[in-house]
């Protein structure tokens, strides 16, 4: 099985569509099979304490809420996104409340993602299970109980994916919500204890630093994987020292799809490039 690689775009374009279609191209020179982005009404996403805050920005100093909205795309900007990804790559993004629901469901997307952080929102979650033909969930910072509960939101039963009552398909992804994560974290072989327990495809979303263990993930049965994405680390953006430059996304790809052609199925045969060498080599 073809591994699907997602570009997170993220906020990481900071609400300007000319860098947004940047990171789209390299996503589609790259060989990414979708890029995602994220999806927030400030005025609901931001907590009541946090909305004045000043906040230093590269635009002068405004709150927080001010700041929240000034990176946020609109209707005008993901109609553009559409249409310049059309034909080109799938797009898609986490919506992080019900507005955002609503404003998605316009879009023709292959699914949504439900971000780590909003996996107890079982209700944002019953929403998109209702309104979209596959969710795929992030699984950070969260307990087994927990994403028992997501399922259970979607109409689902663990242990039974193909439950008569389940609204959408739907995807884990294993991921861990620290940035950077650390090596030590990780713990990549989740990726099976996801799998055995919901009988589900089973991915990885990484944010440490380098490529090697997001690409190694797919050993242990990853057939998504997701990184974040940037232009240029020195950015401004929480999320841009943990993203994959251009480059890095170039070498991502190339890797993970070398890995997938080195699995084989498992079976010890002799190659036909090994048969001149076993002829010239072994005793007979």
């Amino acid at each position: 099985m073809k591994t699907e690689i997602i570009a997170e775009i993220g906020i990481n374009h900071n609400g300007d569509l000319d860098v947004a279609k940047k990171l789209i191209d390299i996503s589609v020179i790259a060989g990414c099979d979708v890029v995602k982005f994220q999806k927030r009404n400030p005025d609901i996403c931001v907590p009541e304490h946090q909305k004045n805050i000043k906040k230093q920005t590269p635009w002068g100093e405004m709150t927080y809420l001010e700041y929240k909205h000034k990176i946020e795309f609109g209707q005008d900007e993901y109609d553009e996104i559409d249409e310049y990804c059309r034909g080109k790559i799938d797009w898609s993004a986490s919506p992080w409340d019900m507005d955002s629901v609503e404003f998605l469901s316009q879009y023709d997307l292959p699914w949504v993602k439900i971000a780590s952080a909003t996996l107890t929102d079982y209700k944002l979650i019953e929403e998109c299970s209702s309104r979209f033909n596959k969710l795929i969930i992030s699984t950070g910072m969260s307990t087994i109980e927990e994403i028992d509960g997501a399922i259970k939101a979607m109409g689902g039963e663990v242990g039974n994916y193909r439950s008569q009552l389940q609204r959408c398909e739907y995807a884990l992804l294993h991921c861990n919500s620290t940035y950077p994560a650390q090596v030590d974290d990780l713990n990549l072989s989740c990726i099976k204890t996801l799998r055995d327990r919901y009988g589900c495809e089973v991915g990885y979303s990484g944010h440490e630093y380098g490529l090697t263990t997001t690409i190694s993930s797919i050993c242990f049965g990853a057939n998504i994987i997701e990184r974040h994405i940037t232009l240029d680390k020195a950015m401004w953006g929480s999320d841009q020292m943990v993203s994959v430059e251009p480059h890095g996304l170039i070498k991502l790809v190339r890797g993970v799809r070398e890995l997938e052609r080195a699995i084989g199925d498992g079976e010890k045969v002799v190659t036909s490039g090994e048969i001149p060498f076993r002829d010239k080599l072994r005793r007979r």
